[in-house]
């Protein structure tokens, strides 16, 4: 195929200019190796630095994804079973009104294990990390129990049960950083070593992925990196400020703590999209990456999450993929079932990497990488039923945020946190909740869940929010 390489690097350029980001790296591999690789901005303003494809980033949520890797490889190779209770490995694990054995590896990996969003991740940052001062800041150590930097501690949080689970396990996907990092300890158990020797040993190794690693403070990153890491970078108040402050979150390693670069990750999901293949070498089991996203999960427009990763539909191409947050880190990367890899890593917390992945997406099946490519999109429809969805809707992860819905001059709107929004219907349940006033700009996808006659819950983007009366 024909790449409008030209083209297309003028574009994430233009990206990076008109949204003042201060450095981000693209690699993008395909059935014949790399096809576009190339790093924008900088990695140290103060330093006068640039950013290219070997630059260290933090990757934050795509590390989850290895995580969910190697539970199915250790599943295939008999040291455990997706299928076992986690309160095989953690006896005083448990979900109030849950059966025990319905609480298994596998439902965590989804997602699906009922747990809300709760705490105790932004607890760990705030009482391990070097943190600015703010109102979160603030909040988080006013309300942490503990510093949150033993998984114990996460263990007994979920199991005196302060929440309402959402369900019985299976039935609704809610992101839980917490039972990842659950997980990262039961990978600890069943292989007979840690979760960062295992995936140096078994991931990182065999594909190649030299300037990759897994470590909880940035230490030995900085170590491999030759000085070719990234400094942090936040937006506040109108100025980007640059620091050297990585987050510190001792037990939700597996959760949000890889550093790699955009080289590295887009051969970590080549290699997944070659069902385990690298240059000719079986390195992981094909059997665990069918267990991670194969054919027992759907395919459909809307994202199903997987153990890790979420797939999806987007014209006739389905793509595995995931994005990443942290303070200093925006990611994105996956794999496509036409064979193609890719990953976006910016060094800049909360900014909008869809752009740059739906670039990619486009750019290499031809089609016009400038349109967004969202799951839903408003179908100029009425809903039959708006007073059903209106209420006050609560999550409790970090500081506490409502969604607060209503239904006026024949319009549904809503408070989304600080936001004023206007949800437009896109079908079903489902809306996009757009900035009021400015239709073209997307601030979330609500997807509402109704319970005789009245909505019980809403999903904005992964996160349930639950009803308050």
């Amino acid at each position: 195929m024909k790449y409008d390489l030209t083209g297309f690097d003028s574009y994430l350029q233009k990206l990076v200019e008109e949204g003042k980001y201060p450095g981000v790296s693209v690699t993008i591999r395909g059935p014949e190796g790399i096809v576009f690789d190339k790093g924008y901005g900088k990695r140290s303003v103060k330093r006068d630095t640039d950013v290219d494809t070997d630059t260290i980033f933090g990757v934050a949520s795509m590390s989850k994804s290895m995580v969910g890797l190697a539970c199915c490889i250790l599943h295939v190779e008999g040291k455990m079973s997706i299928y076992d209770p986690i309160k095989k490995f953690f006896p005083s694990f448990k979900i109030p009104g849950i059966p025990d054995e319905c609480i298994t590896v596998d439902m965590m990996m989804q997602h699906r294990a009922t747990i809300p969003p709760m705490e105790p991740l932004e607890w760990s940052i705030a009482m391990n990390s070097i943190e600015r001062d703010s109102k979160w800041y603030r909040h988080m150590l006013a309300t942490a129990p503990n510093k949150m930097d033993d998984i114990q501690q996460i263990i007994d949080y979920i199991s005196k049960g302060d929440y309402v689970p959402l369900g019985m396990p299976g039935e609704y996907m809610s992101y839980s950083n917490e039972g990842y990092a659950i997980l990262s300890y039961i990978v600890d158990k069943a292989s007979g070593t840690t979760l960062e020797e295992f995936l140096k040993e078994r991931v990182f190794e065999p594909i190649g992925m030299t300037r990759s690693i897994l470590d909880y403070d940035c230490s030995e990153a900085k170590q491999i990196a030759d000085g070719n890491i990234t400094s942090l970078f936040e937006m506040i108040d109108g100025k980007l400020l640059e620091d050297d402050n990585w987050s510190v979150l001792p037990p939700f390693r597996g959760c949000a703590c890889v550093k790699s670069t955009s080289r590295d990750m887009s051969a970590y999901y080549k290699c997944l999209g070659d069902k385990g293949m690298w240059k000719g070498k079986q390195v992981i089991p094909a059997e665990a990456v069918e267990l991670m996203v194969g054919n027992r999960f759907p395919v459909s427009v809307e994202p199903y999450y997987c153990c890790g990763l979420d797939k999806r539909k987007i014209k006739d191409m389905v793509v595995c993929e995931h994005s990443g947050g942290l303070h200093g880190v925006s990611s994105h990367g996956g794999f496509t079932d036409n064979g193609y890899s890719m990953a976006v890593l910016c060094n800049a917390g909360d900014y909008d990497m869809d752009p740059f992945i739906w670039g990619c997406y486009s750019f290499v099946n031809g089609w016009d990488y400038t349109k967004p490519l969202r799951w839903a999109e408003p179908a100029g429809t009425e809903f039959s039923m708006p007073e059903a969805l209106c209420g006050d809707f609560l999550v409790k992860e970090g500081v506490p945020t409502h969604t607060i819905v209503r239904y006026e001059d024949g319009k549904l709107k809503a408070k989304y946190g600080e936001t004023e929004v206007e949800l437009l219907h896109c079908g079903g349940t489902v809306f996009a909740a757009v900035r009021e006033g400015d239709p073209n700009k997307r601030v979330s996808t609500f997807k509402f869940f109704l319970r005789e006659g009245k909505a019980w819950a809403v999903r904005c983007y992964t996160r349930f929010y639950q009803r308050v009366e």
